[in-house]
């Protein structure tokens, strides 16, 4: 199945239990799923490719609360609460050949550094999987979605793309690239999955708030998993367990994301919980995932062969 963007499938800004499902799929079915990304202002001169339905989401008026384009949701069939969404990112593509960036007075990593907007186009080369930099140097790209995430709590409400939480969203984890696994809590009644914030290549931190930001085509497997236990988010690549952590506050991130690696530890290898937080200490590694969405992000990679797995 593939999941076009649109008007009618795309929802800009905000994540709710409540929104209707633009499609439907049984549990371990795969879908494409098509995204774009920017508002006006941000759109390139002559010379590069615009999708088009950006543009008619564009003319379809302004977002009712700031944040992403998100293609979706996609109710997959069996997913109840309490239930976990294993989403296996099977593939990832650039969708247009210009990304952006932009730096803005008072926001990111240093709101007081710089007092004037800066936009930069970045032309990208699929082909050769670079991005152009405007002093001449060349970026390997590296895409992956900045958003995927769940339907929230239905007690919530209406709640901004911007915060990542408990049910996904504004991640912007770089680990998870084609080949990667994210498994999400589930809230609501089919889960209700989406996806946007595509990013061509991004630093741990994401500090100037912008990464290269561009549309991408994702291709997923949707799984409804109801043997494990996963009330947050968490993922692996094919050499890591990852375990995350977002709040305000950086210290406090860093807790809760390595206080859910000692206990992922603890029980893959059936050690005590200090005997966990040991091996954390002696081969975790601990990373900022980005410090500019208000709720900062941190993770921790475990190799998977010192923690029970292959």
């Amino acid at each position: 199945m593939i999941l076009n963007s649109s008007p009618d499938t795309c929802h800009w800004g905000y994540f709710d239990a409540a929104c209707s499902p633009v499609a439907e799929i049984d549990s371990g079915q795969e879908i494409t799923i098509n995204t774009v990304s920017g508002a006006p202002q941000v759109l390139p001169g002559d010379g590069f490719y615009v999708p088009p339905e950006l543009l008619d989401i564009h003319a379809a008026g302004p977002p009712p609360l700031p944040g992403h384009i998100l293609t979706g949701p996609v109710a997959v069939r069996e997913a109840q609460a309490g239930d976990v969404l294993q989403i296996d990112i099977l593939d990832v593509q650039l969708r247009q050949d210009w990304g952006y960036n932009v730096i803005r007075p008072l926001s990111g990593t240093l709101p007081l550094d710089f007092d004037q907007t800066h936009l930069t186009i970045l032309p990208l080369d699929a082909e050769r999987g670079i991005a152009s930099l405007p002093w001449g140097a060349e970026l390997p790209l590296a895409p992956f979605f900045g958003v995927m995430g769940v339907a929230p709590p239905r007690g919530w409400g209406r709640i901004s793309t911007i915060e990542p939480r408990a049910h996904g969203g504004n991640l912007d984890n770089k680990e998870l690239i084609a080949g990667s696994t994210l498994y999400l809590p589930v809230h609501a009644e089919g889960a209700l999955f989406s996806c946007g914030d595509g990013h061509g290549a991004q630093g741990d931190g994401e500090v100037c708030v912008t990464a290269i930001e561009t549309a991408l085509q994702g291709r997923f497997r949707l799984t409804v998993r109801k043997d494990i236990d996963v009330d947050y988010p968490e993922a692996e690549t094919p050499e890591h367990i990852i375990t995350m952590g977002m709040h305000a506050d950086l210290d406090r991130a860093v807790e809760i994301a390595l206080r859910r690696m000692i206990t992922v530890v603890a029980a893959r290898l059936d050690i005590t919980r200090a005997e966990a937080y040991m091996l954390c200490s002696l081969a975790g590694d601990l990373r900022i995932t980005q410090t500019v969405n208000r709720e900062k992000g941190v993770h921790m990679m475990m190799a998977k062969h010192l923690a029970g797995g292959s």
